[in-house]
């Protein structure tokens, strides 16, 4: 075992307020009782708040403030969706500690991160779980590079249409993928369906233009 996955099960093992002996705990870990006392210096050094003492055990004597946390991209992408989709469910604690866990993480963001900049294009409504479509990870790398897509779509009516849309968000309802897009058939903004798209292919990078960003699509349905 790591030093630094050991270091975070002896400090699991202090939860719920109960001492803890430094025999048990290397008998649990498989290291020595020297070593033992070592990781606990260093854990309280580091400013965990450990009382106790060699030969009586050892506990928790206020709450636990994490040390500083090196979160790569793609960590701090899923943390911030998963309390997203966490601030969605009918409860209102759980809607509230999701919302200060954000706060927390993004006060320690440097400014380019901040908010929800990392998210690369992605928006969580959470209703009832089903499989991501497979387009999801096509349409997504066309919002990051800009790329107009054709499109082979399948109305609820039932209707086929060829497509040429620049893809600006992908969005999950629940149910299923959606991607808001502007559509050049219709001149305006469309939702469509990942699930319905029949056929879709990359045409070439297109420039955002005002009127014709998402920003302004949210602010035509009200959103902002």
């Amino acid at each position: 075992m790591r030093r630094t996955d050991r270091l975070f099960e002896i400090i699991q093992s202090f939860r719920g307020g109960r001492l803890v002996r430094g025999k048990a705990l290397a008998e649990k870990l498989g290291v020595s009782l020297r070593t033992i006392y070592r990781d606990i210096d260093t854990l309280m050094a580091s400013g965990i708040p450990i009382k106790g003492e060699r030969g009586v055990g050892y506990m928790l004597d206020g709450p636990i403030f994490l040390p500083p946390l090196a979160l790569d991209k793609g960590e701090l992408e899923a943390l911030h969706l998963g309390m997203e989709m966490v601030s969605q469910l009918p409860d209102s604690t759980l809607n509230q500690n999701a919302a200060r866990l954000l706060e927390k993480v993004n006060a320690g963001l440097p400014r380019h991160l901040k908010g929800r900049v990392h998210l690369q294009n992605m928006s969580v409504f959470l209703k009832a779980a089903t499989p991501s479509p497979e387009r999801l990870a096509q349409v997504r790398k066309a919002i990051a590079q800009q790329n107009t897509l054709e499109i082979t779509y399948i109305a609820a009516s039932g209707a086929v249409s060829q497509r040429v849309i620049r893809p600006l968000q992908a969005e999950y309802w629940g149910r299923v993928w959606t991607c808001t897009a502007w559509c050049e058939l219709r001149d305006g903004f469309r939702s469509f369906r990942l699930d319905r798209m029949r056929t879709c292919k990359k045409l070439g990078v297109f420039e955002h233009e005002n009127g014709k960003r998402y920003d302004d699509y949210l602010k035509l349905v009200g959103e902002i």
